[in-house]
């Protein structure tokens, strides 16, 4: 039965057999052209084909190859043709790249065909490069718009201002093809990040993954060549800013800006001079503060940065008005303060109905162990209202109440020492008094940290202790 099955087969299709087996022949010899064809070029000089490259990158990518160590071709798994460490310079910049691997992948015809040579893309391996602030503008823009396919794998910057450095920017991954077109990976702060760029070119959303940190920026399309204009908005586990900006070569302003979060919510116009110094003016006009947020300022770790505080110049306004029907202890605060070479001046009024708390003087943050100067004053009509909103008890009737009192406070070391204080027109502190007040001073209100001098219970008892 088998003999007969198979004799029926080899009669009636023995010839499509034969061809099937011929066939093999054929396949085994394209492949063996095709290993050869892809082969060959592995034993060409390529060094005097280099103009060659060069003048195609120049006018299909607009990037110049300054210089090379080694030019070669590779066979598999795809054709490419391979620089190492090489120079690279973006056409019409400054702007250079130090390439480990630079990789031009040809199309297939264009292996042997170097009178019209053309090309499927360009890979950047292992790339470094150093950017100043507002090149990265043109960097970021010649890159994204460019019609020809490009990846950079592995791809780090510095970001410099005047040669002083900003930020570093890591193993960065960005490709303006296949699923992951404009899509930016790397690494910033010791964390991964995610950018996408929307085709437009006018949205930006960056993500630092695994902490909770979410940004949008919004371009002006009618943004002009000096300046990028645009739209801020982060989120930050509950917290969320935005806030409109033009920024230039010198300058950053910041506009409409609103900040919320659980503790405190704010509005702010800020201009950043950059150039040729660091100058910034501020006005904040707070709207909601939890008290609690101040236990997290930890003085002595700011004073640290005495190099930085040298560095800055800030002219800044803080307004804080209580709401109609707030418990607020006050009903408005205006705090001024101007900083220059680590020197802070400062002025505060804080008013509580028609009492005026008044406070200004002076910090030079530079110093081993700072001092704060001040002149304060307390001034009420009436000193029976005032203590009734501080709930302390009195049985004055419309008595005057105004106290002034001088000194500094060695803010690390937690002491004051007090130069004056007169009550009303009737006292003033003699030497014995001053250190009396002194100790209460630093028992009742240093009795923690700087920043808890400011408790309300505490200063209710000091000026208890006072009056």
């Amino acid at each position: 039965m088998i003999k007969k099955f198979y004799k029926t087969i080899h009669n009636k299709y023995s010839r499509f057999f034969r061809f099937i087996f011929f066939l093999r022949y054929v396949f085994g010899l394209f492949i063996i052209s095709t290993i050869l064809f892809l082969s060959a070029p592995n034993y060409f000089n390529y060094e005097k084909r280099s103009e060659t490259f060069k003048n195609h990158l120049i006018k299909n990518y607009e990037i110049k190859i300054l210089k090379y160590e080694k030019i070669e071709f590779n066979s598999f798994p795809v054709p490419y043709i391979e620089f190492k460490n090489a120079l690279i310079e973006l056409n019409t910049s400054q702007v250079e790249l130090n390439v480990k691997k630079f990789r031009i992948y040809p199309k297939f015809l264009s292996i042997y065909n170097y009178q019209n040579f053309k090309s499927n893309k360009i890979v950047f391996k292992n790339s470094n490069m150093t950017l100043e602030t507002f090149d990265f503008k043109f960097f970021f823009k010649k890159f994204v718009k460019q019609k020809n396919n490009f990846y950079f794998d592995d791809l780090n910057i510095k970001i410099n201002d005047a040669l002083k450095s900003l930020i570093s920017v890591e193993k960065i991954k960005f490709t303006n093809y296949g699923y992951k077109k404009n899509v930016i990976e790397g690494n910033i702060f010791g964390k991964n990040f995610k950018t996408k760029i929307n085709s437009n070119l006018n949205n930006i959303n960056f993500k630092l993954l695994k902490s909770g940190l979410n940004i949008d920026v919004y371009l002006d399309d009618k943004s002009n060549k000096t300046s990028i204009d645009g739209v801020f908005k982060s989120k930050i586990l509950n917290t969320n800013l935005k806030f409109n900006f033009i920024y230039d070569k010198n300058s950053l302003n910041i506009y409409n800006s609103y900040f919320r979060s659980k503790n405190l919510s704010f509005k702010n116009n800020s201009l950043i001079k950059i150039k040729p110094f660091l100058i910034i003016n501020s006005k904040f006009e707070i709207e909601e503060i939890d008290a609690e947020i101040f236990k997290q300022l930890k003085i002595d770790e700011l004073l640290k940065f005495k190099d930085i505080l040298k560095q800055i110049t800030a002219k800044n306004e803080i307004i804080l008005t209580s709401k109609k029907f707030s418990r607020s202890f006050f009903n408005k605060l205006n705090f001024k303060f101007d900083m220059a070479y680590g020197k802070l001046n400062y002025s505060k009024k804080l008013l509580i109905s028609d009492d005026v708390f008044q406070c200004k003087g002076n910090i030079n943050l530079i110093e081993e162990f700072p001092l704060l100067f001040f002149d304060c004053s307390i001034n009420s009509k009436s000193k029976k209202n005032l203590f009734k909103k501080l709930n302390i008890n009195t049985k004055k009737e419309n008595e005057t109440f105004v106290l002034n009192t001088k000194g500094y406070l060695n803010v690390l070391n937690q002491k004051v020492n007090f130069q004056d204080i007169s009550l009303d027109e009737n006292y003033k502190a003699s030497k014995e008094d001053l250190i009396y007040f002194k100790k209460s001073f630093e028992n009742i209100l240093f009795d923690e940290d700087f920043v808890r001098i400011f408790k309300l219970n505490k200063i209710k008892e000091f000026i208890l202790e006072i009056s």
